[in-house]
């Protein structure tokens, strides 16, 4: 009796199952199939694609600087949402500790800054 409330929920899921695997079924036979080379051919943002050794190609320093910005601004925002919600009830103690975080945070865009990480040459 209980589970008959989750029916329209099952009969949700089985009917998104059944039009996923329909049109993954009939898109080969319904598709356009016009192959060509550039088709074919790896795109990477507009640049010619270059044989690398089985090692990888160095990376430069600036894409790991870049990605260290966006991970410390994602946790930035990661942990100051639910501060912000949670403000009044957290105090002094609360304060202390975000001014402690948002200190550190300034540490490493400052670090960032100075290794030239903002300059986009």
């Amino acid at each position: 009796m209980m589970l008959s409330t989750y029916a329209p929920i099952v009969g949700l899921f089985v009917l998104a199952a059944a039009f996923a695997l329909f049109s993954v079924a009939v898109a080969p036979f319904v598709g356009p199939r016009r192959y060509n080379r550039a088709k074919l051919a790896a795109y990477e943002c507009g640049i010619e694609p270059v044989d690398q050794p089985l090692t990888g190609g160095r990376f430069p320093v600036k894409y790991y600087l870049t990605a260290m910005l966006f991970i410390v601004f994602d946790i930035e925002i990661v942990f100051l949402y639910p501060w912000a919600v949670a403000n009044d009830a957290l105090g002094v103690w609360g304060l202390v500790a975000m001014v402690v975080f948002i200190g550190t945070v300034f540490l490493a865009f400052a670090y960032e800054w100075r290794r030239g990480g903002l300059e986009w040459d």
